[in-house]
């Protein structure tokens, strides 16, 4: 009896995959502190389309855009579509459809009361003990805005 070989993902890359799916868990029941367990306490953050004023430090600069977020849309949710584990970078890449409805004043956006259905890439990278500790995110900002605006 011949056996085949296939190739697998490595535990490593299932496990940053898995810690992946349980970030966006945490984000769709609003739950930032579940959020922000899963990142280390000196990790980097870049919002890319919001510029420099957007990058820092998970626990400042993510834990503020995400209270915002949360606070101006209470129905917040998201689908991720793909996420695949990139070995040449160590990262995983998720592709996520983030969604809700307006409630509140968001980044002097007053609310219309309209809903928004946006396209994100989220780019993890993680330490040796499993934290999130690089995650760049980037977006259609222009159509965010013109879904909330019009």
């Amino acid at each position: 009896m011949k056996t085949t070989t296939t190739q697998t993902e490595s535990l490593d890359a299932l496990a940053k995959k898995g810690t992946c799916i349980e970030f966006f868990s945490a984000y769709q029941d609003m739950d930032l502190d579940r959020m922000l367990a899963l990142c280390d306490k000196n990790g980097d953050i870049a919002f890319l389309p919001l510029g420099e004023p957007f990058k820092g430090k998970i626990h400042e600069v993510g834990k503020g855009l995400w209270s915002a977020i949360m606070d101006s849309f209470p129905n917040l949710d998201n689908t991720v579509r793909s996420q695949r584990y990139d070995q040449a970078t160590d990262t995983v890449i998720c592709e996520v459809v983030i969604f809700g409805k307006q409630e509140k004043e968001f980044a002097s956006m007053p609310s219309k009361g309209n809903d928004f259905d946006s396209d994100h890439i989220f780019i993890f990278r993680f330490n040796e003990k499993g934290k999130i500790t690089d995650l760049t995110i980037n977006w259609d900002h222009d159509g965010f805005v013109r879904q909330l605006t019009n």
